[in-house]
């Protein structure tokens, strides 16, 4: 049975807050300021009648109390109970009748936050992006660049399937990883994910009070032919404020944590956005296990990067390191391009800018015998 496993750093995989999609310069500071006011009443630790009308007065001009995802409001509060004696308002009426009442006195008297109302995706891009793994057709996606779940299912039952009538994926799961703007690890597949591993918690060794990796390194096996396949989503430490010396700690211990799957089954892959050149050190170390990258297998043709234009190996950031078991069953590589807006890079006929491309990374897929 062949089997196609991609990786595709999706870069555009986020829900926006509403507000910044306004393009009024004065309404977007409006409801900007409103929120950095409302967000400030509601940190006092006691609330005079004052501010409880102030409150109340924002929460009803923004219908912060809404929760319709097909119309979401600019601000919304949420509350951990509400409507109960511990939340902050309550509410009563409908639509432009509704009345809103501050019940708690304090900061400390209800549990929740306010925070920035959020659309689904810019279609435009994201549609892209489905075009992408539309075309790659990977049996098997590891996704990178990814809000949270939620974002990646509905991506796949809304673009995937809904605008692009394709076949949406049976499985989606993604753990949320250590990064504090939500760039997670996710996996797209047609087989049944029977676990995943997570390793948010384990420290660097060097900085024992710092988190290891920027992200998670996260083990998901999948069930194939009754030989687990394991597949160690990876997204490296950014060369963005460059700290080399962690990234290379998390490379080394992706290389155990490879080796240990390896007790488990032959079929391993260590895949995702390494932030790194096929010269550094960073995949020295990975290629010191024996694992090794399907961009240097004979069945492959293509450009050297993976990211930008993807004309020198400088611009090669993405991997699929195979174990040599599943080498020896390397049938085809492949990388997808046609989503980057770069010269020399012959696009979409729907990719017209970098505004509109469906990331900076391509995608990158083997065919293996399983």
């Amino acid at each position: 049975m062949s089997i196609r496993i991609a990786t595709f750093n999706m870069e555009n995989l986020f829900r926006r807050p509403t507000a910044f999609r306004i393009e009024d310069p004065v309404q977007r500071k409006e409801i900007l300021d409103d929120f950095a006011t409302l967000v400030a009443l509601l940190d006092r630790p006691l609330y005079t009648d004052d501010d409880k009308t102030k409150i109340a007065d924002l929460i009803k001009k923004h219908r912060a109390y809404d929760v319709d995802p097909t119309d979401p409001p600019p601000i919304f509060v949420n509350q951990a109970r509400p409507g109960k004696d511990s939340g902050l308002f309550k509410t009563t009426g409908s639509g432009k009748s509704t009345r809103v009442e501050v019940t708690a006195k304090g900061r400390f008297a209800w549990a929740g936050w306010a925070e920035l109302g959020q659309d689904d995706f810019e279609l435009d891009v994201v549609r892209n992006t489905g075009r992408v793994v539309s075309e790659v057709d990977a049996d098997v996606l590891l996704t990178v660049e990814v809000e949270d779940r939620l974002t990646l299912e509905r991506f796949n039952t809304q673009v995937l399937a809904g605008a692009l009538g394709r076949r949406p994926y049976p499985y989606a799961l993604l753990i949320d990883g250590n990064d504090p703007r939500g760039i997670d690890i996710g996996i797209l597949s047609r087989h049944p994910i029977t676990s995943v591993r997570s390793h948010l918690f384990e420290t660097d060794p060097e900085r024992p009070n710092r988190r290891l990796f920027s992200r998670d390194c996260p083990e998901f096996e999948i069930q194939l032919n009754g030989t687990p396949l394991v597949i160690l989503g990876n997204h490296l430490k950014s060369k963005f404020q460059d700290d080399p010396e962690l990234r290379l700690a998390q490379a080394k211990r992706v290389a155990e944590i490879y080796r240990d799957a390896l007790e488990r089954t032959p079929h391993v892959i260590v895949g995702g956005d390494l932030n790194d050149d096929p010269d550094s050190e960073t995949a020295a170390a990975l290629g010191a296990t024996g694992l090794r990258d399907v961009m240097s297998h004979r069945s492959y043709s293509g450009l050297p990067g993976t990211h930008g234009d993807c004309k020198s190996e400088r611009n090669k950031l993405d991997y699929l390191l195979l174990s040599p078991e599943l080498w020896q069953e390397v049938q085809h590589v492949g990388l997808e391009t046609r989503g980057i807006f770069a010269n020399g890079i012959k696009s979409f006929d729907t990719v017209t800018s970098k505004a509109d491309e469906a990331s900076d990374h391509a995608s990158l897929y083997v065919d293996v015998d399983l």
